[in-house]
């Protein structure tokens, strides 16, 4: 009878295995795009890293660890850094700053907030090429919108794609610009989650709207802001396609803006380095998961699970 009951125990119900199958089949999508799209690639890149390409790009060279070393010794790569971090650190900030205060406003009850949730998330799903080009219109040095405002107010024209001083903040202007809706749209959904019977309940006792912001909105929309948080430095650590749209290598500011993204590209198909830019994209994934991995550690200290 012991072992009878034993085997009972031990055999699994038609009814789990179909939620299994189920369950396998509804994430099998998703997780066989992240094997081919994300974990195939990063291991094809690690190990071009220690090659080189032979002459005219035919053919590739083992030259074991010299692709990293040079890297390690490249001035250009480690300002390619510099430019990334400063790029992070102006961008992620202040798009979730204001996201969360356009989440905040539109999640109260005003006359046509659909609408202005719309606005707000349209410069996202516009197509970059698209938006840089009306950005590179109005940062014309000569007959921008910018500097002819500018102009009439009496300020002199700023140069604000070659200006070294200037260019990293005018296109993170159009990275917050850019990406302000996407995060307000997740923001919001997190507010939307908060009962109203925690704010009812703090009018009561008389707890004035900063104090419901910081007693009661922000710890239960931590969760959600932390997810827009590691999420924005992600995307803003792989910046690109708006700094090779609106800076030229020719450019003076192009050593004060180069992103290592940017730095992969040009080493990669216009100068048919795949080995160093491999290398280059594998240093950007070790920031970023260094990055990763110290968020995960310090959210435990300010992020609330309900």
């Amino acid at each position: 009878m012991p072992q009878a009951s034993m085997a009972g125990k031990g055999k699994i119900s038609k009814r789990k295995c179909n939620e299994w199958f189920w369950g396998l089949g509804l994430v099998a999508p998703t997780i066989i795009g992240l094997i081919i799209l994300n974990i195939i690639p990063i291991i094809q890149t690690f190990y071009m890293s220690f090659f080189k390409s032979g002459d005219f790009g035919k053919g590739n060279i083992f030259v074991g660890l010299d692709n990293y070393k040079k890297m390690f010794a490249d001035t250009q790569v480690w300002s390619a850094v510099a430019n990334t971090i400063k790029y992070t650190l102006i961008v992620v900030p202040v798009t979730i700053v204001l996201a969360m205060l356009l989440a905040v406003i539109l999640n109260n009850k005003i006359k046509g907030r659909g609408i202005f949730r719309t606005i707000y998330f349209i410069p996202m799903v516009a197509a970059p090429a698209a938006v840089t080009m009306v950005w590179r219109w109005l940062y014309n040095s000569k007959f921008g919108l910018i500097n002819y405002v500018l102009n009439k107010l009496g300020i002199a024209s700023v140069n604000w794609t070659d200006d070294p001083n200037v260019a990293i903040y005018a296109i993170a202007i159009i990275a917050i610009w850019s990406t302000v809706g996407y995060s307000m749209v997740l923001l919001l959904a997190g507010l939307q989650e908060i009962p109203r019977d925690f704010y009812e309940a703090a009018n009561i006792d008389g707890a004035s709207l900063f104090k419901q912001f910081r007693k009661i909105t922000l710890p239960l929309v931590s969760p959600t802001l932390f997810f827009v948080m590691v999420t924005s430095i992600i995307q803003a650590m792989q910046v690109f396609d708006v700094i090779y749209m609106m800076i030229d290598v020719t450019s003076p500011a192009y050593d004060k803006t180069v992103s290592l993204v940017y730095l992969f590209y040009n080493n990669l198909f216009k100068y048919s380095n795949k080995g160093y830019g491999s290398a280059i994209v594998m240093l950007l994934l070790a920031i970023i998961m260094v990055i990763t991995v110290i968020q995960m550690k310090v959210q435990k200290k300010w992020v609330k699970y309900m």
